[in-house]
This record gives C-alpha cells, structure tokens and sequence, in this order.
C-alpha cells in the first residue's frame, strides 16, 4: 500500500514584480504560459497567496470535508434527504477528491490508481518534488467547489468551513482551479449530467390487493414528511438513475421476491406467513422476544429520521474511522473514500430498483400485520419518530436499503484491505439509540447488524433483508473490480 505521506512544505506567495526589470520577468513569464498552453501544456502551477492558517488546517483534508459533507446531510429536507441523494452527492464529492489527487500523483510520477473514468490529469509544476500544501490546496479546492454547487442552500456554511481550514476565503483566486480543480469538478457534473436524479414523476402503482405496497398513514411533522398518499412513496424513480459503475440499477435485481410473481401467490404462501409471524413477535414496540441487544442493534444503525447524517452518512463516517485506523495516508484515503462512496451509490439505486421496478412491490410489515385483523389491527413497530410515534419509512419494503447499503460498504472494505477481521468503534447519532459507540470485530459484523436491524425495528420482513445483503454483496465486489485499480503491473502511471 502506498506510503506517500504528507510531506510538509511551507506555503509561500510569488513576490510581485515591482521593477521594470520584474515587469519584463513577468511578461517573459506569460510568453512562456503562453506557449505551453499552445503546446497542449498546463502552465506552472503557481503557490496560492499567503495567508494565516486555518484554526483547523492540520489533518487529513479529506477526513475534514468528510464532516463537512456529513453536515449538509442533517441539513437535507425532503427527498433532498432520501438514502439516494445523500448517497448521490457523497459519491460526487469524494471522485473528484479522488480526480484531484490522481492528478497531483500523476503529476509526480506517483500515481498507483487509475482515476475515475476519465484519463489522468497532468500539469506542468515548478517543483520536481511533491508538495504537500499543493496536495492540500487540491482536495481543499475541489471539496468546496463541489459541496457548494451540490449544495447551494448550505453555501454560508461550507463557506466558513472553507475559511476555518485554509485561513482565506473561498473567493480568493488560487492557480490550482484553472490549472485542475475546474476540469475535475467539470468531468464530474459532465458524467452526472441527465442522469436521472431528478425524476419528478409520483408513484402510481397498485396499493389496494394485499400484499402491494400501500401508504403507511403517517402525518407530516415539522421534520418528516407525510405518507398518505401514494404520491408521498420517496424517489420511486431512483432505480432508473444511471449508475456511477454498475451497468444498471438492474444488475443484480432477482427476477422477483424468492420467486413470487403475483400478490395472491404470495400472501397465501407458508412462507409469508412465518415472515410475517416473526416480525410481529420481535418487531412490535411492546414486544417481549426481541433482546436487549437486537434493541440495541436496530437503534444504532438506524438513521431514518431527518435531522441525522442518513444511513449513507452513518457509512461515510466509519469509512473515516477505518481509514484512521489503518494509518492511511492522504492518497488512501481518498481512494477509500471515492471507493466506499462510488459503493453506496450504486448500492442505493439497485436496492431502489429491487423497490419499485419488480413484479412484486411488497407492502411493509404494519400494513401486513394489521391486516390479519383481530388483535394485531392496532399493531405498530418499534421504529418511531422524533416524538415516539410509530414511523415507517415511506417506500416498499423488498429490498431492504439498510442491508443493501451495509452489505455492499463491508465487501468494499473486505476489497480494499483484503482481510474481514479489523477492530475498530462505530458510531451512532440515531436520537433514539442506547448506545453512541459500538464495537466492531469485523467489517461483516456491520454487514450482519445492519441485514437484521431493520427486523427488530419492525420495518422490514427477513427476506428483505437477507436479499438486500445480497444484492449489496454483489454491488461492492463489482464496483471494487470495475472502479480505482491499479494502473498496469502497480506502477505509477506513464504518459
């Protein structure tokens, strides 16, 4: 594995030229610029202005745009807040961290991994030695240029994030745009352009025959939207979204649910019956068979509620951890980053593909339960709003996108490192969760909790766990096969 380090290196400004003999130093200088644009060239990638640094300059750069863009998460709303867009942004972001880094490796004859899609990137330097306040500026200017286009309701704020890590404000020119950031930024939006992200159509399926998935009756709250309607089913589209390295959001999709193709053969089937069994005994907020600890696991990895950094976010941040854990220097962790990211998005339009673009659009649990009548007619799961009001997330039920999320982040991890075994803490900001910080032995145990957390919170049946998982499975090893290899024989890339 690369040990590239951050090298250290002081950041310094150019003087100005203030005699004439400067003033024509200067024009030679533009002639020369000149040229090597005409020759196909970058020119020299000039030292930005010198300014103080940042209150929060030291540490891995793109560690700190990691929060950064874990903050625009709890400050989503909507579906601006769906598993799909947060996971959508998270993957642009950390590619082109990833593209800008590629090209600081590549220009220095370092670069062990082929960039995103596109052919590295090179420019022309003054220095035959990399430099770390240049590797810096890069991810700096690349993070910010695309949280503040992704995000422009934030942009006040990504704007003082900006100034708290450099010390100058995000509007000063800095060389290195023109130079890479905005060719990087520019690949990215190109590759992202009209991929159907923004699909405003509703859902319009059956929600009347048992078994197909129907509104749950939730009403709105001043941070949850409502679920009432069939129009209120989030991202229904988002299946159909061009993936960032899959083929398509199909690819792993099973033909249908364990084989069922219609409603009638499902719900009168003995294997229905028991999933459904089996979640109202543990699933049921006055449950008295679910354990403490399967209480405990369902919390944890929750994260439905607006307010909280989302599933996707909750990964984003362990892939930090990890990466800490594992001493990676600043080149690896942008490639685990742009790994784990580019993983989570894919990962996130096939389990909404598995959703909605099946034969079979399951119902969720409490629609399932209440109807066998009787005593279960006022059944309600554990899952619960801000308030502790019963909640189900507004969307069908087979695949789950827990499993699928957390499936497909232990196999990119399992990829990256080549082991499964590894010790390190996760970490919860569920407002419900009994515990902050959980321990984990392996990266299959997060795969594990996540697959059956959804049960014990009583949103989700086994089935659609157990094939979330596997379809997230199938997910990150693709994406860890297809996406940030290494250039040929490992050795740093030659143009």
């Amino acid at each position: 594995m690369p040990e590239h380090g951050r090298q250290s290196a002081a950041k310094s400004a150019l003087p100005r030229s203030k005699s004439r003999a400067g003033r024509r130093l200067g024009r030679l200088r533009a002639v020369v610029v000149a040229g090597a644009l005409l020759a196909g060239l970058s020119p020299v990638a000039a030292a930005a202005p010198q300014a103080a640094a940042g209150p929060e300059s030291k540490g891995d750069p793109t560690q700190y745009w990691n929060k950064v863009l874990l903050q625009t998460f709890r400050n989503a709303r909507g579906w601006d807040a769906s598993p799909g867009k947060l996971s959508r942004s998270g993957a642009m972001v950390f590619a082109a961290i990833y593209n800008a880094e590629s090209a600081y490796q590549n220009t220095y004859g370092t670069m062990k991994y082929e960039p995103y899609l596109n052919r590295p990137l090179k420019y022309a330097t003054d220095s035959s030695e990399p430099r770390a306040d240049e590797e810096e500026r890069l991810i700096d200017r690349t993070a910010y240029r695309m949280l503040s286009e992704l995000y422009p309701g934030d942009r006040a704020f990504i704007d003082a994030r900006y100034e708290v890590r450099t010390g100058r404000s995000p509007r000063a020119p800095d060389p290195l745009d023109r130079l890479v950031v905005d060719r990087v930024v520019r690949q990215i939006n190109k590759a992202r352009a009209d991929d159907g992200s923004h699909n405003p159509e509703l859902y319009d399926g059956d929600t009347t025959t048992p078994g197909a998935w129907r509104p749950t009756g939730e009403e709105a709250t001043a941070d949850e939207g409502a679920c009432q309607e069939p129009g209120d089913a989030v991202t229904p589209n988002w299946g159909k979204v061009k993936p960032f390295v899959l083929r398509s959001g199909s690819q792993f999709r099973p033909p249908s649910l364990r084989g069922f193709t219609s409603y009638d053969e499902l719900v009168n089937s003995p294997e229905y019956a028991r999933q459904v069994d089996e979640v109202r005994r543990v699933g049921a907020v006055d449950s008295t068979e679910r354990t403490r600890e399967q209480t405990v696991i369902g919390w944890f990895w929750d994260h439905d509620l607006n307010g909280t950094y989302h599933p996707p976010g909750q990964l984003l941040q362990l892939t930090g951890t990890v990466a800490k854990k594992f001493e990676l220097d600043t080149y690896e962790t942008t490639r685990l980053f742009a790994l784990s990211a580019l993983t989570l998005a894919d990962a996130g339009i096939a389990a909404w593909d598995s959703k909605f673009d099946g034969p079979i659009n399951e119902w969720r649990p409490v629609s399932a339960i209440q109807a066998l009548g009787g005593e279960n007619a006022n059944w309600q799961p554990l899952s619960a709003d801000r308030a502790g009001t019963p909640w189900t997330p507004c969307f069908i039920a087979w695949t789950s996108g827990h499993a699928n999320f957390t499936g497909a982040w232990a196999v990119a991890m399992q990829n990256f490192f080549g082991r499964d075994e590894a010790s390190f803490t996760a970490q919860s900001e569920d407002p419900h969760t009994l515990e902050r910080f959980r321990r984990m032995n392996s990266f299959s145990q997060v795969a594990e909790e996540g697959e059956f957390s959804r049960m014990w919170l009583g949103v989700h049946f086994r089935w659609d766990a157990e094939d979330g998982r596997e379809i997230g499975t199938n997910v990150g090893d693709y994406v860890f096969a297809n996406a940030l290899q290494p250039t040929r024989s490992g050795r740093p890339h030659q143009q």
